[in-house]
């Protein structure tokens, strides 16, 4: 645990790439994902609220995000947009359980390498970035108090709050 770019980033390349703008937000990774489905890759916590970021290594390729599916060299349809928005609804679960008021958590869509980002005109359920662009998580406000970012990074911390969850 600690702040993200330290210890457990270290793992995935994805996850390393993401990590490095964000050093500064008080963070969690990785924590495990609901029904055993692998783990969410970042929770990042601020003045702007909790994010669940997913990452995915794609690089040298064009994605194309769409509602719930992702595309990636117009392969196959990828449900990463449906599952990071149930990554987020768990973290709201687990965290707003301990935290005993709303905690707001939004689903992140990062993409390491990226040659071409395109977005569907519809999507707006879940932020989508390439790494370069993450940061512009790091100024937003209004979502949490001082006092409050302290409680959920408490809360997030603790191991057995998402064993138990």
């Amino acid at each position: 645990m600690g702040r993200l770019g330290q210890g457990t980033c270290r793992r995935a390349p994805g996850r390393t790439g993401v990590a490095a703008p964000l050093a500064p937000w008080p963070a969690r990774t990785p924590l495990p994902a609901p029904d055993g489905g692998g783990d969410i890759d970042h929770l990042l916590i601020g003045p702007g609220g909790a994010f669940s970021i997913n990452t995915k290594n794609v690089t040298g390729q064009s994605v194309w995000v769409g509602d719930t599916m992702v595309r990636v060299d117009h392969g196959p349809a990828r449900p990463y947009a449906a599952k990071s928005r149930r990554e987020a609804d768990h973290v709201r679960t687990v965290l707003e359980r301990y935290c005993g008021f709303a905690v707001p958590v939004e689903p992140v869509l990062v993409f390491v390498g990226i040659a071409e980002l395109s977005r569907a005109a519809t999507q707006s359920t879940v932020r989508v970035y390439k790494e370069r662009e993450v940061s512009a998580l790091g100024p937003l406000t209004g979502a949490l108090t001082p006092r409050q970012v302290e409680l959920v990074y408490s809360v997030a911390r603790h191991r057995q709050a998402w064993l138990t969850a």
